[in-house]
């Protein structure tokens, strides 16, 4: 007796995304965890995941990841166009204690924070409020750099006036031999920024899916709401917004190198991240579940070795 068995008649019949395949989605699950590492066929050549022992390593490893592909572009001489998340956040701090140790000047690099909390018309949290993800990244990242930091002027948010034109800005500058790097994590419902699965029922192709670049007052699923409740609202479910600005396939599917991250553990053996990891690498690219595309670009998908599993019941 489990969910697949039991949902028909059931409050959670709808609840889904309807595009999901749950029988699918469970035997991405099913695997030992050895078994994580062995490439699929949809994979790209340069795409791998890499498995840390613990959060600690987790954010130091990401966070080296950060620094060395910033310190990469600036000893070629080339501009690098970060799109950047607020989560994992682990991985500004070490980020910036490697920038900051080799002496790395940012000057070269312009951020573009992948979303930012909204109403239904776009509006944007206020930037000083300490629930904005401008007010986080100017916290861990963009302030900790000090003089080393990345320009203000290049540095993109997800606002109802900014988020808009990120496709000219990034466009012109891969247009000057500039780098578009993704850092991401992975949602409950396998989105890539607030770009949710559910989105995926008002386009008639794939191909139309792929072509968007952003969506102000994004409608958040429900178990986006509840994730963000847990993670960045100390479980006050009624403080988090329901909508949100974000970035769309259009931009992230451009990426010349992605940086991923899941770190979703909690003690006692609970997790939240560990179904989202597993269906990321085995669903295989499909516009219903955002984030089967990422490895299919270049890059490295870094985790917790116990999202790896097994993932099987176990009363805590």
């Amino acid at each position: 007796m489990d969910l697949l068995s039991t949902i028909k008649n059931s409050n959670m019949e709808y609840f889904f995304p309807k595009g999901w395949d749950l029988r699918k989605i469970d035997g991405c699950c099913a695997h030992r965890p050895e078994e994580i590492f062995e490439k699929q066929e949809f994979w790209n050549d340069g795409f791998k995941p890499v498995m840390c022992e613990n959060n600690t390593t987790f954010g130091m490893m990401m966070g080296h990841e950060i620094a060395l592909t910033i310190k990469r572009a600036k000893d070629a001489g080339e501009k690098l166009a970060l799109i950047l998340p607020v989560g994992p956040m682990g991985m500004y701090e070490w980020a910036v204690y490697f920038l900051r140790e080799w002496n790395v000047d940012c000057g070269h690099v312009y951020g573009f924070n992948m979303d930012e909390w909204s109403d239904e018309t776009g509006t944007t949290l206020d930037k000083n409020n300490n629930g904005s993800f401008q007010h986080a990244m100017e916290q861990s990242f963009y302030g900790p750099l000090g003089e080393l930091t990345v320009p203000e002027n290049q540095r993109n948010f997800a606002t109802r006036e900014n988020l808009p034109a990120y496709g000219e800005k990034i466009a012109a500058l891969k247009k000057e031999g500039a780098k578009l790097v993704t850092v991401f994590g992975i949602g409950r419902v396998f989105h890539i920024a607030f770009w949710e699965p559910h989105f995926a029922g008002e386009y008639d192709s794939i191909g139309d899916w792929k072509k968007q670049t952003h969506r102000l007052g994004a409608h958040l699923h429900p178990l986006t709401i509840e994730q963000n409740a847990l993670h960045s609202f100390k479980s006050r479910t009624t403080q988090v917004p329901a909508f949100a600005n974000t970035i769309g396939p259009g931009l992230f599917l451009q990426s010349d190198k992605i940086i991923g991250g899941c770190d979703g553990c909690y003690d006692r053996g609970m997790m939240w991240q560990g179904m989202s990891l597993w269906v990321a690498l085995r669903y295989g690219p499909d516009m219903w579940v955002p984030a089967s595309f990422m490895p299919t670009l270049p890059g490295k998908l870094f985790f917790i070795r116990e999202l790896a599993g097994p993932l099987e019941a176990e009363c805590n």
